[in-house]
């Protein structure tokens, strides 16, 4: 009878398992994270109906009950109010990122998350990523719907392109603010809450809508350090007049301060938790 010899145990073929993620695995798991948000989009497309009806809505009205008080006439009205009205739709709608976040989070879908082979931090930058779909719908439909109304941008199609660009990055910096919130908030609702309090006088006591020097002198002044103004003012320029004016370069670099300062912020709290 012939016995099978076992090999020594030093003999197996070893495998180090290691924690860490490479770079390039990191922005694969993003993406993946990023086409998870696109589909949940595509299942339940309720999820646009503020990146495609409220910029319908908000140019028609905004346009036909301010246009003849404001500029005469509606015609004259439309360089002022479309820049104005795409600022204040594709804003608002990056507090989305912090809602949906904070509902992720609640509905434990983070936690199946943490149980699978991925980077700790695709998750939050694939939600991130996956909105920049939402900011770009909004963007087109406002700027068609200016078309259908007979607005014409002097400024070409470079700079119409070029304005959308500039408006898409910086909702997405503004989006890690209210990341950030959705992180560290408690429910949903108040992420929502608390985003609408910023963003309400940040985009309504600017230059969107109405001409500074129509506005109260005491107002005047906030109104002209007013972030959300300045990007309006960016806009207007570049669709407009295709000219690149100090106003974009301020609304870029406050762009990447925001960046700076909080993505930082939010990826410590969310790691905390994650």
């Amino acid at each position: 009878m012939t016995t099978a010899s076992a090999h020594p145990t030093s003999a197996l073929p070893t495998q180090t398992l290691s924690n860490t993620i490479s770079l390039a695995d990191t922005v694969s798991h993003s993406l993946s994270m990023a086409r998870r948000g696109l589909l949940k989009i595509r299942r339940t497309p309720e999820q646009l109906i503020d990146v495609t009806i409220q910029p319908i809505i908000f140019t028609l009205m905004f346009t036909y009950i301010f246009g003849g008080a404001i500029s005469g006439d509606v015609e004259s009205y439309l360089p002022v109010i479309i820049p104005g009205i795409l600022v204040q739709t594709v804003i608002t709608t990056s507090v989305v990122t912090g809602v949906q976040l904070r509902e992720d989070m609640d509905k434990g879908v983070f936690d199946r998350f943490r149980s699978l082979p991925i980077a700790r931090i695709a998750p939050l930058a694939g939600a991130l990523l996956a909105d920049t779909v939402r900011y770009t719908i909004a963007t087109t439909l406002t700027f068609v719907m200016g078309f259908i109304m007979g607005w014409r941008a002097d400024g070409g199609i470079g700079g119409v392109v070029l304005a959308g660009l500039a408006v898409i990055v910086c909702a997405w910096a503004i989006s890690w603010i209210f990341a950030f919130f959705g992180v560290i908030a408690r429910t949903a609702s108040s992420v929502q809450g608390i985003s609408m309090i910023i963003l309400f006088p940040l985009t309504f006591l600017s230059n969107a809508f109405v001409p500074i020097d129509t506005l109260p002198g005491w107002l005047q002044g906030f109104v002209r350090v007013n972030p959300i103004s300045h990007l309006v003012t960016a806009v207007r320029d570049l669709a407009n007049t295709g000219t690149v004016s100090s106003d974009l370069l301020i609304s870029l670099v406050g762009a990447a301060v925001i960046v700076a300062v909080f993505a930082p912020l939010t990826v410590r709290a969310y790691m905390r938790k994650a």
